[in-house]
């Protein structure tokens, strides 16, 4: 199993030939797979970091926490505005709505967390950076996924130019 994976992905990286001439039809194979690569690296990358980014948050409100009672004013399922009223009797209304927003509907009464020096920065409260690797995890396994397919594709596409060229090559030589 290892092998063949170890073999697909030798296939499947963008390498140039010294012994074949390098035509266009290559070249666009070759870039092709450069691109797919690149795309996979990026929405990798991209998961990585609004994971860490999640985290980041929650340091930041956990270093300086303040708690307070909050009412939904609009929800949905990735962005949830609240109101609060901090113990110094100072009303906010996150500009970016609340971290962590699901399952709130509007008119709700909440438990928020937010950072006492940045108060637009909140969260429901006991809701961490936990929930955001599931989703963040998804769009990285969907990303290989298509890749994969993708560069499977071109592989196939690449060796069918091979044999045409091996044929061809072979129609001249007799």
């Amino acid at each position: 199993m290892i092998r063949s994976l170890s073999a697909w992905v030798t296939l499947a990286l963008p390498r140039r030939d010294p012994d074949v001439t390098d035509t266009t039809q290559r070249k666009l194979l070759r870039w092709s797979k450069c691109a797919v690569w690149i795309l996979i690296g990026l929405v990798t990358l991209q998961s990585v970091l609004l994971v860490a980014g999640a985290w980041r948050n929650d340091r930041q409100i956990e270093h300086n926490m303040g708690v307070a009672q909050a009412e939904v004013l609009s929800a949905g399922p990735r962005r949830s505005t609240i109101e609060f009223v901090t113990p110094d009797r100072v009303t906010y209304r996150p500009e970016l709505g609340v971290l962590y927003p699901s399952e709130l509907a509007e008119g709700m009464r909440i438990y928020v967390e937010y950072d006492r020096n940045n108060p637009d920065l909140v969260r429901v409260q006991h809701r961490t950076a936990a929930l955001a690797i599931i989703p963040a995890g998804s769009i990285a396994v969907v990303a290989w996924l298509i890749g994969g397919l993708v560069l499977t594709g071109l592989v196939l596409l690449e060796r069918r130019v091979n044999q045409v060229d091996i044929s061809l090559d072979n129609q001249l030589l007799s």
